[in-house]
């Protein structure tokens, strides 16, 4: 055992969050399977099993305790690093459709054999938001997208908004100063046509602040978005 199983599922209870036993003892091996590559492979900077208990595993899941997330919903985790949220969240709800993007392969490659390993469905993919996102087959197609940390909420919505469906969400889960980034992302998010539905703040176990922020897109993206990368960060949409 690598986490403290009955402490992950008490925390979970708190939230009143039902993750079965089975999903507990997955998301246990996942964790192991990520503290052993770390390693060898630089995937984050959380080394121990209780900051991974808590700063990955009950931070990305405490996902389905701000937002509705129907059955069999399409998500693509933009920016997903080493699986976070996405990985714990499929591992927890494995009807979802959950796409992984990222432009390191190396992290994709774990996932990847995290996916094989606990025979999980889920696409990897990859490549860069900014151009993936203007491509048919991938934009305004998702009910959601999701991002933790990544870039400043303007040049996070950008990079995220263009995959979204109208009447899907992006969800942006930010640290501490997430309500101070979404003031200064109200211009961007009405010109890439979303509209903030709620913003929830919270403390997590070991004392860190987190602020999870649904914004529902309520209208289509502009083709002229999203902007090369050096354009999103010299002038983000403020």
């Amino acid at each position: 055992m690598m986490i403290n199983k009955s402490e992950l599922k008490k925390y979970l209870e708190e939230y009143s969050l039902a993750v079965s036993d089975k999903s507990i003892d997955m998301l246990d091996a996942f964790s192991e399977m990520l503290i052993e590559k770390n390693k060898s492979v630089n995937l984050t900077a959380i080394k121990d099993a209780n900051g991974v208990l808590i700063k990955h595993l009950l931070d990305s899941l405490l996902v389905f305790k701000f937002a509705d997330i129907p059955k069999g919903a399409s998500i693509i985790d933009v920016g997903c690093g080493a699986g976070f949220p996405s990985l714990p969240m499929l591992i927890a709800r494995q009807d979802l459709d959950i796409t992984f993007l990222d432009s390191t392969a190396k992290k994709l490659d774990f996932i990847s054999s995290v996916l094989d390993t606990l025979k999980l469905n889920g696409s990897v993919c990859h490549g860069r938001a900014e151009e993936l996102s203007k491509e048919n087959v991938s934009r305004e197609t998702f009910d959601f997208a999701v991002a933790r940390a990544v870039a400043n909420l303007s040049s996070l919505s950008e990079l995220t908004l263009p995959f979204v469906k109208i009447g899907g969400y992006f969800i942006a889960m930010k640290g501490k100063e997430g309500e101070a980034e979404l003031e200064q992302a109200k211009v961007a998010i009405k010109a890439l046509g979303g509209k903030t539905e709620s913003v929830n703040s919270f403390t997590l176990p070991d004392g860190s602040e987190r602020t999870v922020i649904a914004i529902k897109k309520i209208s289509q993206t502009p083709t002229k978005y999203p902007r090369s990368s050096s354009a999103i960060l010299k002038k983000p949409l403020n």
